[in-house]
C-alpha cells in the first residue's frame, strides 16, 4: 500500500475460513441425501463444500434429482446441520485477523452464502458484530458460489472499489476470479495448496495465524 491510497476491501468467507464448519456441513449433506434415498460418499461431498445448496444439489444429485427432491434435500440439510451447529467453533486467530484488518484501514465484509440464521450465529460466535462493516447471506443473491453474486453483492455493500477475497475452498476463488477479485487462500477447509492455487488464489497460508503474520506480503497490502 502506498501514499494515501485506500486499502482494498477485505472480503472474508466465513464457513471453513473463520469458523470450522466444513466437515459438519459434509456430514449434514450426507445425511440429507440419505433421507432422499441417495448415497453420496462423504469425500465427494467434501470436494463440493463451499458451494451453496442451490449449486451443490444439482451438481451432486443431478438435475432430475434437484427438480424432484432438491427442495426436500436442502430442507433436510438445514435440519441436520442445525443439530451440529453448536459444535462449531471459530478457527484460531479469526477475530484477531479481523481486528488487524480494521486497524490497517480495511473495510471488512463477511462474504458468506450461508443461511441467515447461520450467518447471524457465526457473527455472534466470532464476536465481531460491532467490528465488521457488514455481511452477506444466501438470501441476498439468486446464485451462490461458484457464481460471483455473493462477492459482487459484498463489494456493493462496501461501496465498491478494489477488493481481496479470503477463502478456503476452490469455489471461493472461482467466484472471486469471475468477479475480477484477487484471492488469498487458507488450508483450513481441507483443500490442498495446489487446488487453491489452481482455482485462482494468489497465495495460500496454512492458518489464519500464519496469514496475520504475513499480511504485508499479501494482496491485502497491494
Amino acid at each position: 500500500m502506498s501514499g494515501s491510497q485506500s486499502p482494498p476491501v477485505a472480503l472474508l468467507d466465513i464457513d471453513g475460513t473463520l469458523v470450522d464448519t466444513n466437515y459438519q456441513h459434509a456430514l449434514a449433506w450426507y445425511r440429507a441425501f440419505r433421507r432422499q434415498d441417495l448415497t453420496i460418499p462423504l469425500w465427494i461431498i467434501h470436494r463440493h463444500i463451499g458451494m451453496g445448496g442451490d449449486q451443490l444439489v444439482p451438481t451432486l444429485g443431478g438435475e432430475k434429482f434437484a427438480a424432484e427432491r432438491g427442495e426436500a434435500a436442502r430442507a433436510a440439510e438445514k435440519e441436520e446441520y442445525g443439530a451440529l451447529i453448536e459444535q462449531v467453533q471459530p478457527l484460531p486467530g479469526a477475530r484477531r485477523l479481523i481486528e488487524q484488518l480494521k486497524e490497517r484501514g480495511h473495510t471488512v465484509m463477511l462474504a458468506s452464502s450461508a443461511k441467515e440464521e447461520e450467518t447471524e450465529h457465526y457473527v455472534d460466535l466470532l464476536g465481531v458484530r460491532e467490528i465488521v462493516d457488514g455481511w452477506t447471506m444466501s438470501a441476498d443473491v439468486e446464485a451462490t458460489k461458484p457464481e460471483p453474486d455473493i462477492i459482487e453483492t459484498a463489494m456493493g455493500k462496501a461501496g465498491g472499489g478494489p477488493a481481496v477475497m479470503l477463502g478456503d475452498s476452490t469455489w471461493d476463488f472461482i467466484a472471486a476470479g469471475r468477479a475480477g477479485v484477487p484471492g488469498v487462500g487458507l488450508l483450513t477447509g481441507g483443500f490442498s495448496r495446489e487446488e487453491l492455487l489452481g482455482a485462482g488464489a494468489e497465495v495460500v497460508f496454512e492458518s489464519l495465524e500464519e496469514l496475520s503474520e504475513s499480511l504485508p506480503q499479501t494482496p491485502f497490502s497491494k
